[in-house]
């Protein structure tokens, strides 16, 4: 029998926690998540997914705002006397003290191919930057950032129609796998961690608001992709300046790159009832869904009825795109 610690805090390692609880070789004693935190307008403390699902499962929770300054803790895990600790999206570095506690040290689900994207945002630069692979990796962990000697990984493909929400999804879901068929192998000793090969390594640095801001110069295929990268969080968006000059901000969710070519980019060169299409730097951009400030996320063809949107007005220029 294994016996666990789960450290997580984020929604993608919710399956990863349902799978240790679910198997009969672990011996789960509890999970380690960030303190409830104010959310909302009402800034009402709400509990992390990972601890909202542990108390679901009547598992013991832990939730100390800096680990490494928290002996009370440090010494209640010590005690346990722990085969493996098992981290997704926890959130925070763990120090020496934690690393060193378990019989088989500390394990990280990871959502990229190590040494690949190495970081906060490796999901959205995958697609951003264009991959055709994805994947999770389990590792063992030392005190870099996403740096320890890798145990086995699982590929998940990229595909055209790839959002930042649906590999989020297959990556928990590949996590969980490799946690039900590697773990007990590698506390076993019979699956060994080989070191990363540095030579390959990227760091995938943290997505902010301006990310999404759409650079119309760019090529249609990268604004595509940047739109897919950055859905859900934070969205992506595009300026409209009105005769009278009011500038609405619109947020832009579904694209399809297209071949076809306009004089200038960011110029309008269709928008009725059957197509909404943005000149760029190269090729094309057809907007399919989009959303007003504080309104509903529509079709194209429900938003330009009614509309002023016409055929040669100019949307936003100007908006750099950042780089890796």
């Amino acid at each position: 029998m294994i016996r666990a610690v789960f450290f997580g805090t984020a929604e993608i390692a919710c399956p990863v926690l349902q799978t240790l609880h679910d198997m009969r070789e672990v011996q789960l004693q509890g999970i380690v998540t960030q303190p409830d935190r104010p959310q909302g307008r009402k800034l009402k403390l709400r509990a992390t997914p990972v601890k909202a699902l542990a108390l679901e499962l009547g598992l013991p929770v832990w939730q100390p705002e800096r680990i490494r300054k928290d002996p009370a803790c440090l010494d209640e895990l010590a005690a346990m006397d722990l085969d493996v600790m098992v981290v997704m999206a926890y959130g925070q570095l763990l120090p020496a003290a934690v690393l060193d506690l378990p019989l088989a040290g500390c394990v990280n689900i990871h959502t990229s191919l190590l040494p690949k994207y190495r970081g906060a945002a490796p999901i959205q630069w995958a697609i951003w930057n264009g991959d055709q692979i994805s994947g999770a990796t389990l590792m063992l962990m030392d005190e870099g950032m996403d740096t320890g000697p890798i145990i086995s990984k699982k590929e998940v493909p990229i595909t055209a129609k790839t959002t930042a929400l649906i590999l989020h999804d297959q990556l928990a879901a590949a996590g969980s796998e490799l946690i039900r068929n590697d773990l007990e192998k590698y506390v076993q000793g019979d699956l060994k961690p080989h070191p990363q090969i540095s030579a390959g390594a990227s760091h995938a640095r943290k997505i902010t608001k301006e990310d999404g801001f759409l650079d119309w110069t760019q090529p249609a295929s990268h604004l595509d992709r940047q739109v897919r990268a950055l859905s859900p969080w934070p969205g992506c968006s595009t300026s409209f300046q009105y005769p009278d000059g009011k500038v609405e901000r619109l947020k832009v969710w579904e694209t399809l790159p297209l071949p076809s070519q306009g004089s200038k980019p960011g110029q309008i060169m269709q928008a009725d009832h059957k197509a909404f299409v943005v000149a760029t730097g190269q090729g094309s951009l057809r907007i399919l869904k989009l959303q007003r400030s504080g309104g509903k996320v529509l079709t194209a063809d429900s938003f330009l009825i009614g509309s002023s949107f016409e055929k040669g007005d100019m949307l936003g220029l100007g908006l750099g795109t950042p780089s890796l």
